[in-house]
């Protein structure tokens, strides 16, 4: 095994134009017709999230179907009996007549899916996180910058109108200048388990499961059942621990309403955790993300909190569980996953109007994917949008891993103050699975 990714510039330009709105120009698009008016979609991964995503898209020509659990792969062609049926999406992805993938894989495999599809020129729907690393991240965000193609990572919240009224609300001042936000879940714990030692004995492959597949870039190991299904999302190898999964979720407003995404010089990254694992993420995490000022806005501290660990009682009497709470200058916003924001103390804010809605509002997250693939019009959470968020969330894990602050530098991709934290931006590749 082998480095493939060196370090790599911060697409500014991907920046300039109105990324940050969930937008690219229309214009920046190759158009395509689908067959009879629908999209030719091939989707890989097909049981768990992959079904839901699969159903998402399923008004569209489904022509190509991939999973390494044959039982997942037939119930998808039994639904779906003209696409064609892979297990190894590599061999999908040569299939001739795609205009458009849908990916729904454990996190390992998302950026040498994207990787290769944006490479075919393929429209791309990849879910959440965008990528398993920092320098993936990076990748993905250049490659889709060179394309003219739709893409979206799977944040489906992203286009809920309590996500979309929150950020009207904060960039036109209802609580004041933000400079302190708080985000917490109660993943991992119930969820799935995390500090865990690496299973030691091996247990024989379930017949329905192609192992070495599922393996794909991450190295050989013996099948267990701590790894499979879902359990996947708490080892350093296969997920990025629940920062990776709920944070690309509940952090998404933050990122899009504070334009986090706008260099602005180092970016301070602090965890607090149990000491660290080398194979699992841990029970429990206290992030601080630190941003400068970033055009009119100022310094913000934007505090994550998963599994035990919990907020000042101060904050947490505002702060719902899955959810976020915005500390500006006037006032609070908390907002709930999936539900509407709150303005408080309620009292001083019973008889605010808000602004007039001046986003657009969505048809729905895969909707709106499938009618860029065909029109060209704007998708919100555009991998020139998803790549630098994933980007900065997987930081949390660095500084964990190293067990310091560390200062991360998003025009050189690099963390300046430790060099030993460098090393966790990438990864290796077993052959045949590199991303370049």
């Amino acid at each position: 095994m082998a480095r493939q990714m060196g370090r790599r510039g911060f697409v500014v330009a991907t920046l300039a134009g109105g990324v940050l709105a969930g937008a690219l120009p229309a214009s920046s698009y190759r158009r395509v017709a689908g067959a009879g008016g629908k999209l030719n979609i091939g989707a890989i991964g097909v049981g768990g999230r992959g079904a839901g995503d699969l159903e998402g898209v399923a008004s569209e020509n489904i022509v190509a179907l991939c999973d390494v659990d044959s039982g997942a792969l037939g119930a998808a062609g039994a639904r779906h009996p003209g696409a064609r049926k892979y297990a190894d999406y590599r061999q999908l992805l040569e299939q001739k007549d795609l205009e458009a993938v849908v990916i729904g894989t454990p996190d390992h495999h998302h950026a040498p899916a994207t990787a290769r599809a944006l490479r075919r020129s393929l429209h791309v729907y990849c879910e959440k996180p965008l990528t398993h690393t920092v320098e993936e991240a990076r990748l993905i965000t250049r490659l889709a910058a060179g394309k003219k193609l739709a893409t979206q990572m799977g944040t489906q919240n992203h286009e809920h109108p309590g996500y979309i009224r929150l950020v009207e609300l904060i960039q036109s001042g209802a609580i004041g200048p933000v400079r302190e936000v708080h985000v917490i879940t109660d993943r991992p714990g119930r969820w799935w388990p995390q500090g865990m030692a690496r299973p030691t004995m091996a247990q024989k492959v379930p017949a329905h499961l192609d192992w070495d597949l599922w393996l794909g870039p991450a190295a050989q190991r013996d099948y267990h059942s701590a790894y499979v299904p879902f359990k996947w999302r708490g080892w350093w190898d296969f997920g990025c621990g629940a920062i990776g999964d709920m944070a690309i979720h509940l952090m998404d407003p933050v990122f899009w309403a504070l334009d986090l995404g706008v260099p602005s010089g180092p970016v301070k990254v602090t965890s607090e955790a149990p000491p660290a694992h080398p194979f699992s993420a841990p029970k429990w995490m206290h992030t601080v993300l630190e941003f400068g000022v970033r055009g009119k806005l100022p310094p913000v501290k934007v505090h994550w909190y998963e599994g035990e660990t919990r907020a000042p009682a101060d904050i947490a009497r505002d702060l719902p569980m899955n959810g976020s709470l915005f500390v500006g200058d006037a006032g609070r916003i908390a907002i709930q996953h999936d539900l509407m924001p709150r303005l408080l103390p309620e009292e001083k804010f019973k008889d605010f109007k808000g602004p007039e809605a001046y986003l657009p509002k969505s048809p729905g997250h895969h909707r709106q994917w499938i009618e860029a693939c065909k029109t060209g019009s704007r998708t919100g959470s555009n991998f020139g949008y998803a790549g630098p968020f994933t980007e900065l969330v997987l930081l949390g894990n660095i500084a964990h891993r190293v067990g310091a602050t560390i200062d991360y530098n998003p025009d050189t991709g690099t963390v300046t103050n430790r060099a030993d934290a460098n090393r966790y931006l990438g990864k290796e590749y077993r052959q045949g699975w590199e991303v370049v």
